[in-house]
Order: structure tokens, then sequence, then C-alpha cells
């Protein structure tokens, strides 16, 4: 990443432009684009591109109007607004995350990194500052993929175009395909101009809750995010002979039910054993058939989800995994199929500098960690020089109707996130 360096003495104009984030605007966005698919519990259902979402879409286009702004839309909807720098030919910083939910969510996960985008704008509109480079904010489309799979479609296809073409035929529970949803985006839209997608970024940032209970019980209120951990999924399909249940001995059974709860426990026992502190590993789904209280199962399938921050550990796990399985061919069947397969993404060092100057100028508690959950950013840093921010979540709930985060903490990472847009900008 040629000429950028982190420095002890931020910008002046970055500490300018931090000390005009305004608390009361921020709290009022995000108080507002949690309106869209808001529930009477406090919860948000906005799943991508629904009309929730569109909504959405259209009312943070309004949030900002002035001629330093453009709003454009590439091919996977993804949705920018950029506010154009001195040399507008140069790479621009981009900072963002997503505004889709779970079907049921809470009022930040990823919409917190937008609007804090969106502050960063507003807060060098106030300051009256001009960065040399352009600053996008993007909103991610189906960063969670409960509605269309997979998930962070819009941020994988901006870095790796030629998957669109799948993408687009993918489809919800109601039957309709990605491409139409993604249409009517275009639609809800039609003064955003169309952008290519996967055009040359200088850097990207994304602010985000931490979803998880790290920062919180450690009293930090703001981490640098240095990597995501990296993941294996399979699915596991034991195979047996149904039998009647009350007549049939156990001798004589070839129960998959029992073989591949024997399967998963051993499994368990067998990663608590290596006492790593960064090794996950989860059995999420479980399926029988054929489903009958008095009928031996003759065919169970069971997800694994495996991750950690070492690709190298990976490796180990699933090797254990297929060694401990194999004990049990002689009782049963069985087959296993991966279906994710993803290294560990590490951050750039250097964007990763530039944000933990940021962050030292708030002068707050703050903490280095790895991301256990899945970002845009995980697909982004493959384009170009990237990191995350995160603020705590309170007692680690996220996608659940009692997510929450101080106020406190969601305008001191948007003050941290503005002085690192700035110090980026000028290089």
């Amino acid at each position: 990443m040629n000429g950028l360096h982190a420095s002890d003495t931020l910008a002046v104009d970055a500490v300018r432009a931090m000390s005009h984030v305004q608390d009361d605007r921020l709290v009022q966005m995000q108080r507002a684009l949690a309106g869209f698919g808001g529930r009477d519990d406090g919860g948000v259902s906005r799943e991508a591109l629904t009309a929730a979402e569109l909504a959405a879409r259209q009312w943070l286009c309004s949030q900002l109007t002035g001629v330093q702004y453009q709003w454009y839309i590439d091919d996977a909807a993804n949705l920018i607004v950029r506010r154009q720098g001195s040399e507008p030919k140069l790479a621009p910083v981009m900072t963002g995350s997503h505004v889709d939910t779970q079907p049921v969510g809470g009022w930040l996960d990823g919409a917190y990194g937008v609007i804090a985008g969106i502050e960063v704008l507003h807060a060098l509109d106030d300051a009256g500052i001009r960065t040399r480079r352009s600053i996008d904010v993007v909103v991610w489309t189906n960063e969670e993929g409960s509605r269309f799979s997979p998930g962070a479609m819009g941020s994988c296809a901006f870095s790796y175009p030629s998957r669109l073409p799948a993408f687009l035929a993918a489809q919800d529970a109601s039957g309709q395909c990605f491409e139409v949803a993604r249409d009517a985006a275009f639609d809800a839209t039609p003064h955003a101009r169309r952008i290519p997608l996967g055009y040359p970024i200088h850097a990207y940032i994304e602010a985000h809750i931490e979803q998880g209970p790290v920062m919180e019980n450690g009293g930090q209120s703001l981490g640098i995010v240095t990597a995501i951990q990296g993941v294996r999924w399979y699915e596991i399909t034991v195979h047996g002979n149904s039998a009647h249940a009350g007549t049939t001995p156990l001798a004589a059974r070839q129960d998959a039910l029992f073989i591949a709860a024997t399967m998963v426990s051993e499994l368990g026992t067998a990663a608590a054993a290596r006492r790593d502190d960064a090794l996950r590993w989860t059995v999420g789904r479980f399926e029988v058939s054929p489903g009958s209280i008095n009928t031996i199962a003759d065919r169970v399938t069971f997800s694994v989800d495996l991750r950690h921050p070492q690709e190298s550990v990976l490796v180990a796990m699933e090797a254990l995994l297929h060694r401990m399985l194999a004990q049990h061919r002689g009782a049963c069947r069985y087959e296993v199929r991966t279906l994710m397969q993803r290294a560990p993404t590490l951050f750039d060092a250097n964007v990763v500098s530039v944000l933990e100057s940021a962050v030292q100028k708030t002068t707050v508690p703050y903490c280095h960690l790895t991301s256990g959950a899945f970002h845009d950013a995980m697909y982004i840093a493959d384009h170009c020089p990237a990191a995350m921010l995160f603020v705590p979540s309170k007692k680690g709930i996220s996608h659940n109707v009692a997510e929450d985060t101080d106020v406190t903490d969601l305008v001191v990472g948007a003050r941290a996130l503005t002085a690192a847009l700035v110090t980026l900008s000028i290089t």
C-alpha cells in the first residue's frame, strides 16, 4: 500500500473532523433506520431486498444530497454514496457495512457501520473539510444470507465479479430469485448511477458491533480487529437401516441415530481436549429420518461448523474429524461433504496501524481481537487493504431483539472511524 503510513500524530483535519461528530444526529439516524422493519418488541425484521430494506435504502439516499455527493449502485445492488475529494481520479477510501437483518434482528448489527459512515461525511461537511481522496460509504447487499444463500453476496460479488451470475439464480423461500429482487433495488433508486463491480479502492474500514462478550467483559470501548477466523463447514450423513423399535434386538440394529450421536459426542470431547480457547466447534443442525418414535432411524444428517484463527489448526481438526468418523465405518456407512472452506482473513497491517492511531486519539480503553463472525470485510480484504473497528455488544447479544450498545460507545466508534478515514484519504 504505497505511501500509507500511520503516524503518532494524526493530521490536523482528522482531529478537527472528530470533534464535529454529533451524538444526537448519529443516534437519531440509527433509530430512524431501525424504524424500517421495526417491531413492537424493539427488534428489526429487514431481510435483504425486501420492501422494508428497499425503503431503508431510499431513506439513506435522502440523508446525503449536497452537490458534493453522488449515489451509485452496482450489478449486485450494492448501494454507494461518494463524497468527492479534491483529486477524484485517485482510488477512494471506503467504509460501510450492511442494513439487512436476520428474520428477527436488532437495531445495530451492520447498520451501525453504515450510519457511522454517513455521520463521518456529515462531520466533514460541518468541519468544512475536503479530503484529497473521495470517501465512499457502501451498503452491501445480502450480508446475512437469511433470505438468499450464500451470505455476504454483495461484497463477494464486488471482489469476485465472476461469481455474480451464479448468485442471480439463488431463490428465497417463496421461490423469488435474487435477480428479480436485485432489479427491484435498481427501480427503487433510479437516481443512483451504475458503477462497475470491483472498482479500485485505496483502503476499507468497516465499523460493526462486536456481537460477542469479549470487549464488554474486558471493559473496552473500542476493538481493533486484526483478523477474521477461518471456517470450515461440513455436512455428515450417516446411513443405517430402518426397523421396528419393539421387535429388533439391539445387537441386530444398524441405528443411524445412535452412531451419529456417538460421533457428535466423540468429536466434541476431542475438540474440548485440545484446550484451545480460540477453537470453535458447533453442531447446529441434526436431521433424523424417518423421524418416527417407534422406528429405528435409517439416515441422520448433521452439520459441523469449525472455526479458528490459524489455518494449521483447521487442517489438523479436519484430519481429526476424518479419523474419528472412520472408527464407525463398520457400524454404519457415512459420507462427508464440505459446504464451505475459508482461510483466516488477516487484515492489512498499515490500515490497522492507522486505525490504532485514530483509536488512541479517543483516549478510551481498547483492545485488539479476532472476529469470530463473518463480515463483508472478509471478502473486501481480498480486493484492497482493509481492517475493522468494533464497538462492544451488551452481554454479547446480537441477531436478537435485545441487541444493544451504549450510546457513548457508538459515538466514540464514529469518532475513531472519522479520524481513520480522514487520515487514509489524505495519503
